[in-house]
């Protein structure tokens, strides 16, 4: 029966998923008629010509070109840091970590600083030059705070935190002095550690998407070794986990995956730190039920804030601020119901 609830509850939020997608891609600041949308959709998707010969080839490539790659790279993105989240708090019994604790975040900005100023136009694998920094940039930062928090072959989960800390706010600052001595590019980098999808198309879909399959593969295929896990290591050890490797695994994947989005997007906090909590409201702590739903509620959270970032002020915003304004107060809420006993 359990079983059966389940499945259906993922059909339900896959069917969900796909309404928001939907409905987000007819949303614009463009007027581009409910009808002449829908037959852009039908055309490009199922090759159903429902009467194209009225409708204007700036429409479709805002519809095709636009809207819908942005879509679908916002809930790829919000599902990827959810996912990570979740995986984090899991493994260092956190729930505070998110997927920039180790510096991810901190490196990206350093590496798409470096970029912005020193105007780097070299592409590779769809990503333009400032993407290419920023993924270096994060995932150097992470080699790092490993390689300083390993003792032997273990990795203390305490120190790894605290190394992470320490080298994302020393790469801060660096980052924060390139940004003295090159003011006129301020407003560029700003925009960028806000984090932002404007702009963004099927190239960069392309290119995260080969890391989010393996990563997310991955992670699936660790969800019992988490939920062994959460009994503590010792005990989880006794039970066969090798916790080492699992810890540098899921290290390795979500900082890889983190990497790859934000390399591409910018910033965007508080939907790896506040979605799996929520998740957890609904589904409970178990990770075999948590990864996929907090994939989907973490998808389809930033393409509502995207949204949102793009129609109601009439201008970009970037949607970072969005989901700060929104992720924010109901973690502080979170964390009052937890100290009141009701989580």
């Amino acid at each position: 029966m359990k079983n059966r609830v389940k499945k259906y509850s993922i059909i339900i939020s896959i069917a969900i998923c796909i309404i928001i997608i939907y409905v987000c891609t007819l949303l614009g600041v463009a007027s581009i008629s409910f009808w002449d949308a829908n037959k852009i959709l039908l055309n490009q998707i199922f090759r159903i010509d429902l009467g194209m010969e009225n409708i204007s080839a700036g429409a479709i490539a805002i519809i095709w070109n636009v809207r819908l790659p942005r879509i679908i790279l916002a809930f790829i993105t919000g599902g990827v840091l959810a996912i990570c989240g979740a995986a984090y708090q899991g493994i260092f019994k956190n729930p505070m970590a998110d997927p920039y604790i180790l510096g991810v975040s901190s490196g990206a900005a350093l590496g798409a600083t470096i970029g912005i100023v020193m105007n780097f136009s070299s592409s590779l694998f769809g990503m333009n030059g400032t993407a290419i920094l920023a993924f270096v940039g994060s995932f150097a930062s992470i080699l790092v705070v490993y390689n300083i928090s390993r003792v032997g072959r273990k990795v203390p989960v305490a120190t790894l935190l605290l190394s992470g800390i320490a080298i994302g706010q020393t790469i801060s600052a660096i980052m924060y002095l390139l940004m003295i001595f090159n003011q006129e590019e301020m407003t560029r980098i700003m925009f960028w550690i806000m984090g932002s999808l404007n702009g963004k198309g099927w190239g960069q879909v392309l290119t995260v998407l080969p890391y989010v399959i393996i990563g997310c593969i991955v992670m699936l295929t660790s969800v019992r070794e988490l939920d062994i896990m959460l009994l503590g290591e010792e005990t989880a050890t006794q039970l066969g986990v090798d916790t080492e490797r699992l810890k540098k695994k899921i290290l390795i994947t979500s900082s890889l995956l983190t990497a790859a989005v934000v390399s591409v997007t910018g910033i965007i906090g508080f939907v790896g730190l506040v979605i799996p909590h929520i998740v957890r409201l609904v589904t409970g702590p178990k990770h075999r039920v948590l990864i996929p739903f907090s994939l989907l509620f973490g998808g389809a959270f930033l393409i509502l804030c995207d949204t949102l970032a793009r129609t109601v002020a009439g201008q970009e915003i970037p949607v970072g601020i969005i989901t700060a304004a929104f992720g924010g107060p109901f973690f502080v809420y979170l964390l009052r119901k937890r100290k009141q006993g009701g989580v």
